[in-house]
């Protein structure tokens, strides 16, 4: 279903911080959406499968346990998640593989602006999580749009333009480009 997608440059306005020893990873967008719209494309499981890089076991609107299933891994990859908030429409914050990620959104006059901060332990993996999300969220935006085009994830990506991305996320955060995941030990 993947048509001729070609992503748009890094993002200007993603930036990092650190958080003691770990790192998060600031990326924001401006959706012409509601933010209910919004919502539902980040907890509803039928909806997530159109864009993201995983396949939740529930809704992930609600607090508790998740499993978490990683599309397009060489194995199974299957991460026990804990949702920590779920406010709808405006916050939901998870764990994942190790990792946080929340999702802020505010309404805005013409849509939504969706925050996402996504918190690693290791700052070489900043780059290539700013690449996915910059990928699947562009995905995103097409199928709450709905005209979806089929997720783009794994090694899929590389055929749409996650390397220039990598590159370009590692160059902007000053980090070292060091390649497709597992060419640096794999899991974060």
């Amino acid at each position: 279903m993947t048509t001729d997608y070609q992503p748009t440059k890094a993002n200007e306005d993603t930036e990092v911080r650190r958080d003691g020893e770990r790192y998060t990873l600031v990326f924001v967008r401006e959706l012409k959406h509601a933010p209910e719209k919004v919502w539902e494309a980040l907890t509803d499981p039928d909806q997530l499968r159109e864009w993201a890089p995983f396949d939740p076991d529930r809704n992930l609107g609600a607090t508790g346990e998740a499993k978490l299933s990683l599309v397009g891994a060489e194995s199974e990859e299957v991460s026990t998640s804990e949702v920590l908030h779920a406010d709808a429409p405006r916050l939901l914050e998870y764990t994942w593989a190790g990792d946080t990620v929340r999702w802020e959104l505010e309404p805005t006059a013409t849509g939504t602006r969706l925050s996402l901060f996504h918190t690693v332990q290791d700052r070489v993996w900043l780059p290539k999580v700013a690449a996915g999300w910059h990928i699947c969220l562009d995905v995103a935006e097409r199928a709450i749009a709905g005209t979806p085009m089929g997720r783009i994830v794994a090694h899929e990506a590389k055929r749409y333009g996650w390397e220039r991305l990598n590159e370009e996320y590692a160059e902007r955060f000053g980090v070292e480009n060091t390649g497709w995941p597992e060419e640096i030990g794999g899991a974060r």
